[in-house]
């Protein structure tokens, strides 16, 4: 069986939320630039042809909803007849796009797709946010569906005995590993900059002013962390808990698309690809530890794939929590030289439904670094669920 190859997958750089660059800027417009990009970017592709635009988006309200990849190509330069469709997986919306677009190609009800996800957290302080009602069912039969996410992580911590010295100096690696990634210059090629307006506000007075930016990097990054710094941090989620602003991933803005299709076409193209895309499931565990759900879903997609942890030359897992990284490494006995090698979402921020889209992106470009052949990127989900995909680079 042929899988479906991945030509190209770029992505916004990431704003910090609500005083970030992004802070007045639309999710389908960050959409919309980016495939547009994606078409400046491999002009052998006749815009034309893609007949679907997959989204994810993990908040589905206000300003995120309405059909959102459906606007996003609406305001590209995709013609009308290309058609969106949004979905959510939470934080795995990214990756749950991908995998259903790979599968129409597998499938051969269509042989060209671009797919992705997006998120805009700031999109909160500027709208009235949705009414959410709770099912009182759950009170009974699962109270922690609803649990917050820093909450499920301090479960995690305290359940398998995660300490916060090992959270703490696992976030000090994340951002260490994004530092020398960064003096490398090995994100250039994934970032395509976006020109914006964003509002700045006086912390002292309260007023506010616009100002034109261009974002053309990451901006959540804390170069300057110390051991000691994250040590002096207080629990953010519980007076006695181990989970820090530190040691969690930062709230950010941003947007990820990646252009997928069949190998036929992209011979008769005449183009490279990246690589492919091979394996894609997901497992449910208990929503309190939600963190933990990749220890489910990881060996299922490698037994299916007839492959083994060793067989894996680079992890993407992203980083939600410390606590649940650093116990989804050791209980899948993952190389530490192979995971997350150039740190992740705490460091950079964690825009939930682009998450995905990036971690493909990034882990092809990395493996055809190192030549190496097989990827994996997972995330844990909230509710109680884990997500892993399952990549193939092709040789630079």
């Amino acid at each position: 069986m042929s899988h479906a190859v991945i030509v190209d997958s770029i992505r916004t750089g990431l704003a910090k939320s609500f005083r970030g660059s992004f802070n007045l800027t639309r999710s389908d417009d960050m959409v919309a630039h980016l495939i547009d990009a994606l078409l400046d970017r491999n002009p052998q592709v006749d815009a034309s042809r893609i007949d679907d635009v997959i989204l994810g988006a993990a908040n589905q309200t206000g300003e995120q909803s309405f059909n959102l990849a459906r606007m996003a190509a609406v305001l590209s330069r995709l013609p009308i007849e290309t058609t969106g469709t949004t979905v959510s997986r939470f934080c795995a919306s990214g990756l749950q796009t991908i995998a259903m677009a790979a599968q129409q190609i597998d499938s051969g009800f269509t042989d060209i797709m671009m797919a992705g996800g997006v998120e805009s957290i700031s999109m909160r302080q500027r709208q009235e946010p949705g009414v959410f009602e709770q099912n009182p069912r759950f009170q009974e039969v699962k109270p922690a569906i609803y649990m917050e996410m820093g909450h499920t992580a301090e479960v995690v911590a305290e359940r398998y005995g995660v300490s916060r010295e090992a959270q703490d100096a696992y976030a000090l690696q994340s951002q260490h590993r994004y530092g020398e990634a960064l003096r490398q210059n090995l994100l250039s090629d994934e970032i395509v900059p976006m020109a914006t307006t964003m509002q700045i506000t006086d912390r002292d007075t309260g007023e506010t002013r616009l100002q034109e930016v261009l974002v053309s990097a990451d901006e959540c990054q804390r170069p300057e962390t110390t051991a000691e710094g994250l040590a002096s941090l207080k629990p953010a989620f519980s007076e006695h808990g181990s989970v820090t602003a530190g040691n969690a991933s930062q709230l950010s803005d941003g947007a990820s698309m990646t252009l997928l299709m069949s190998p036929a076409l992209a011979e008769r193209l005449a183009i490279e690809p990246m690589g492919a895309f091979r394996g894609f499931v997901t497992a449910g565990c208990e929503p309190d530890e939600m963190g933990i759900g990749p220890v489910f879903a990881i060996p299922k997609l490698l037994e299916r794939a007839g492959l083994s942890v060793e067989d894996i030359d680079l992890w993407e897992l992203n980083e939600a929590f410390a606590s649940q990284c650093v116990y989804c490494r050791d209980q899948l006995g993952i190389d530490n030289d192979r995971y997350n090698v150039n740190g992740g979402s705490i460091a950079i921020g964690h825009p939930f439904g682009m998450t995905g889209s990036r971690l493909v992106g990034h882990a092809l470009r990395e493996l055809r670094r190192r030549g190496g052949r097989y990827g994996v990127v997972s995330m844990c989900v909230a509710g109680g669920q884990g997500a892993a995909g399952l990549i193939e680079a092709f040789p630079a």
